[in-house]
Formats: structure tokens, C-alpha cells, sequence
């Protein structure tokens, strides 16, 4: 008997199904990708002009002092960018795409520490190669510094 009532109560409606699980929501390795692209042209372009040219003496002198001119570029590129993240959530790039930086357990925007955190990792799993071929593997997309900070880029809502 109580099973002809539970498929009365389900074919009535009467019975709330289990919630079903939230859509991966995260986005496509290859926006994230093209939004990289877009942030190395907007970002990254003025800062190495501003390094070549403003502090080095063009070139021929960064050629000689590439470490020290590489700290140059890479040290205000992760600043910046940890600022638009901290800010919005989102560097131009990821605002041209559609695509947020949230924590991955609050599904909100993350900390300061955690952005920075997130931004140094990147810089460092750009030199290992795993570190971002990571996303190509996985269903999620998330690459060597989204999976130690616990941060996800998903889609704007």
C-alpha cells in the first residue's frame, strides 16, 4: 500500500524530489583562454613598454638584465590584476568574456590573500607547464593555481 501512495504522491506532485545538483557552471578552458589573451594586450603590453622604454634604456638593456627587468613586469601585473579581482571579481579581459573569479566552497568573491595567493601560483604554474595544462584534463577546467587557492572562474550570472 505504501508504495502505490508514493507513486500516487509523485505522479500528483505532491512529493518534493531530492534538490538536484547545481550545473557546472565553470567556464570553458578556451574563454579562459581568449581572456588571458585579452588581458596580456590590455595589462601586460603598457607595463612591458613602461619597463623597456621609461626604466631600462630600451631593449638592448633588458636583454642584458632579463631577471631584474621580468621582476619588473610581473611584479605590477599580479598587483593589478589582484586589484581588478579584488575589486569586481573580474580583470577586462574576464568582463569582455563574461567570466567571474569566485571561492570555489563560498561561491563568492574571494580574499585579498587568496587573489594574491591565486595570482602568484599562476606565474608560477605558467614555468611548469602541468600547471596549466591541468585545465585541458579536467572537467571542470581549473587549472595548478585555481585548484591550491580553491578559487573557480565561472560564468557571470
Amino acid at each position: 500500500m505504501a508504495k502505490r501512495e508514493r507513486f500516487r504522491d509523485i505522479k500528483q506532485h505532491k512529493k518534493q524530489d531530492a534538490p538536484k545538483e547545481e550545473k557546472n557552471n565553470n567556464a570553458h578552458f578556451l574563454v579562459k583562454i581568449k581572456a588571458f589573451l585579452t588581458d596580456s594586450f590590455i595589462l601586460l603590453m603598457p607595463i612591458m613598454y613602461i619597463v623597456f622604454y621609461l626604466i631600462m634604456d630600451g631593449r638592448e638593456d633588458f636583454a642584458i638584465h632579463k631577471i631584474e627587468g621580468w621582476l619588473y613586469i610581473i611584479i605590477p601585473l599580479i598587483l593589478i590584476q589582484s586589484i581588478f579581482f579584488y575589486i569586481s571579481g573580474q580583470t577586462p579581459g574576464y568582463k569582455a568574456y563574461g567570466i567571474k573569479l569566485i571561492d570555489a566552497s563560498t561561491k563568492k568573491k574571494p580574499s585579498l590573500g587568496v587573489i594574491l595567493f591565486r595570482n602568484l601560483s599562476a606565474v608560477l604554474s605558467f614555468f611548469s607547464i602541468f600547471g596549466w595544462m591541468l585545465m585541458f584534463f579536467r572537467k571542470d577546467y581549473k587549472s595548478l593555481h585555481d585548484l591550491l587557492a580553491n578559487t573557480a572562474t565561472v560564468y557571470e550570472r
